[in-house]
């Protein structure tokens, strides 16, 4: 799995390259200091993994996040990298399409263990982190539910619901009695109604939408 590690702070990139590239199976090919200097290496070396800095001069990651996800037929994963779980930035970088989000004093397993998951495709997803969030972020609290929540069907709902908990397709699937592709199927069809990339972007749009307050 090739990484790009983008931060500002030399210390951080070379602590990242070199916990990164002692695992067999991942390799760091890049870095840039600044989001300026981030979008045009990663879609010159089209890596699987971006590791980016919220908060880096002259284009900072969130701009960064949504300059290559809109340029690139295929981008990477791109875990943001924060200090501050409630780092506004954070939320922004996740509406923008980030897979999720890590914190700089995050262990080393934890680090291999969320760069390994969103290059095979899951969310890196902390449902209370995301909650708080994104209830502080929801807008004004009477305001009418999206258009998109009357049209999930009950069952859709349900997945809704276990997805903004944190549940995986297995553990929904013990959870409602029904197959992981059955449940993988419901996904992607809240994914779809939603309009959201990925688990992220949905438990965003669950509270943005209303629908939570409905649940």
């Amino acid at each position: 799995m090739r990484v790009v590690v983008c931060d500002d702070e030399r210390m951080v990139r070379t602590a990242l390259r070199v916990i990164l590239d002692a695992e067999p199976d991942l390799e760091v090919v890049g870095e840039a200091a600044t989001g300026a200097e981030a979008v045009p290496l990663v879609r010159s070396l089209a890596p699987d993994v971006v590791l980016m800095d919220v908060r880096m001069p002259e284009i900072d990651g969130i701009r960064a996040t949504e300059q290559i996800l809109a340029t690139m037929a295929e981008p990477p994963r791109i875990v943001v990298v924060t200090t501050f779980e409630n780092d506004s930035y954070v939320y922004d970088a996740l509406r923008a399409g980030a897979a999720g989000f890590l914190l700089k004093r995050a262990r080393p397993d934890e680090l291999i263990g969320a760069v390994r998951l969103v290059a095979r495709g899951d969310s890196l997803l902390f449902p209370a982190a995301v909650r708080s969030l994104a209830a502080s972020r929801a807008g004004v609290p009477a305001a009418p539910a999206a258009p998109w929540v009357a049209r999930l069907t009950d069952r859709e709902a349900d997945v809704l619901r276990l997805i903004a908990t944190g549940l995986s397709n297995h553990e929904m699937s013990e959870r409602l009695g029904v197959g992981p592709q059955t449940v993988k199927s419901h996904v992607a069809a809240v994914l779809a109604k939603t309009g959201s990339r990925d688990r992220t972007q949905a438990v965003i749009a669950a509270y943005e939408g209303g629908f939570m307050r409905k649940s």
